[in-house]
């Protein structure tokens, strides 16, 4: 049976509600905004009775949170609808690499209407097939290379159209502390999570993991059963299926797998969250709700995630068992990147009376979040930007100044302030500020150096690079609130860390 025939128009579906049971609340379910691809979508205009009707969509939301077991059977129309379709085009990068096909997004578009309904007639009658993704690879703050797809154009418009069917049920079901791409959340928000959960929870000891080569060992059995818990669209099914063996082609050799899910299109973002979600979220749910656990924080972003613990017997035991967890979907935790360590409001002082140095830190979303005090004596989070990261784009700018060696200093300056906006926007978090003016400082002594070896002169002087600094690379300023400000907006009250 459908969702169709489950329910009408009139039906009132309540809100997300949290948990009060007598335990400590269990995820908190605030409301969630729409997919970013479904913005412009709106309900019909009132009808007679006054009331709106709702939107395709809609109705799947509303039946996706009144049943967290339904199973859907009719999701295929949602996305061959060619108004869907245009909007996945349309939300697509103008200017991204093209695929096998050497498809581009400007030539597709030059006979869209017709292209659209070629397509969603294609996938109407099961004609539409996968090409394989070519292989490209992107360098890492750490020197090396990682390895992304590019789908073609088609591909891509198919999987962005799928992902916002598949999200509309989705995002009733992921948990609060699931931040990694899902509409309506960001970095910035898990970080704030982490920063205010170890200040307002009682956290002394942090398990700080990372899941080796997660993307490239998902297995696709377990994706399959994952989806299926939810969707009972065999079409829709076989439509992931056929993204998952469609391999890769690179140097003109394809190649397939069992496993892994190639980053690089919309589609592989969303199965990374329904794995962890059933592998990880749910099994870390019930793990904290057994009798006798302490207090617990997790915040999550894609396949990073940090756990705070009241109890370092509670962060052994769930590190234990988690490795166990992961064993049995094909997943492993990299030994030298997981790790225990104290770290909390009382940690610096018991660590002092051990005699033992300050605590450990640790690096989150670019971050470095170290315990500090405020001015007036208080714990707080600390998060500053991580070394690694600095050095890599002070490498890249490098890079880059040395191939506009010949450009005209008003361009060079012009491309210094967008690099030093772009960081100073992520990075301007409270408690940066040194952090963000060493940054320009080391770019206003890179453009120097730039200038004096255009020049073939040992001294530029600093009285004749000051001016063009002050122009073109103002003080950065901090652009983001205090956690407990902007995350006590968005959750009003409710946690994201439960």
């Amino acid at each position: 049976m459908t969702y169709e025939r489950e329910k009408s128009d009139r039906d009132v579906v309540p809100e997300k509600s949290p948990n009060n049971d007598a335990r400590a609340p269990a995820e908190a379910m605030e409301g969630r905004s729409l997919t970013k691809g479904n913005s412009r979508e709106r309900n019909a205009p009132r009808t007679q009775s006054r009331t709106s009707t709702p939107s395709a969509l809609d109705r799947v939301r509303q039946a996706a949170t009144k049943d967290r077991k339904q199973r859907f059977t009719a999701l295929l129309h949602h996305v061959y609808d060619v108004e869907r379709l245009r909007l996945s085009y349309r939300s697509l990068k103008r200017d991204a690499a093209a695929g096998i096909d050497g498809e581009t997004w400007q030539h597709y578009g030059e006979a869209l209407e017709a292209n659209l309904r070629d397509l969603s007639e294609r996938l109407r009658r099961g004609a539409y097939r996968a090409k394989p993704v070519r292989r490209a690879f992107i360098p890492k703050s750490d020197g090396r290379q990682r390895p992304l797809g590019v789908p073609t154009l088609e591909d891509k418009i198919v999987q962005r159209a799928t992902v916002d069917v598949l999200n509309a049920i989705y995002e009733k079901d992921f948990l609060g502390y699931s931040y990694g791409f899902r509409p309506g959340r960001s970095q910035h928000d898990a970080l704030d999570a982490l920063a205010l959960g170890t200040w307002a929870r009682r956290v002394n000891w942090v398990l700080d993991a990372d899941i080796r080569s997660f993307f490239d060992t998902m297995k696709h059995e377990w994706i399959v059963k994952f989806i299926e818990h939810r969707v009972a669209d065999e079409r829709v099914v076989r439509l992931i299926q056929k993204w998952l063996s469609a391999g890769v082609l690179e140097d003109g050799i394809r190649t397939r797998s069992e496993e892994g899910a190639v980053q690089g299109g919309s589609i592989s973002p969303l199965l990374a969250n329904v794995y962890l979600h059933y592998v990880f979220d749910l099994w870390t749910q019930r793990w904290r709700s057994q009798p006798g656990r302490g207090d617990m924080i997790v915040v999550r972003y894609a396949d990073d995630f940090v756990v705070g613990f009241e109890r370092e017997r509670d962060a052994r035991a769930f590190l234990t068992e988690l490795r166990e967890r992961f064993a049995k979907f094909g997943l492993e935790l990299h030994p030298d990147k997981t790790r225990i360590f104290e770290f909390g409001r009382h940690a610096a002082n018991n660590r002092a009376r051990r005699g033992e140095e300050k605590p450990e830190t640790f690096d989150f979303l670019g971050f470095t979040h170290i315990c500090a005090k405020s001015r007036a004596g208080r714990f707080m989070v600390r998060r500053q930007t991580m070394k690694k990261r600095l050095r890599a784009k002070l490498s890249e700018v490098k890079t880059e100044l040395r191939r506009r060696i010949t450009q005209p200093i008003p361009e060079q300056g012009e491309y210094l302030r967008a690099v030093l906006t772009g960081h100073a926007r992520y990075y301007g978090v409270p408690g940066n500020g040194a952090a963000l003016q060493s940054f320009r400082a080391q770019l206003s002594w890179l453009w120097g150096r730039t200038l004096r070896r255009r020049g073939n002169r040992h001294v530029f002087a600093w009285k004749r690079l000051w001016p063009h600094v002050r122009r073109f690379l103002p003080a950065p300023r901090i652009c983001h609130p205090w956690p407990s400000q902007r995350l006590g907006v968005t959750t009003q009250g409710k946690s994201r860390m439960r």
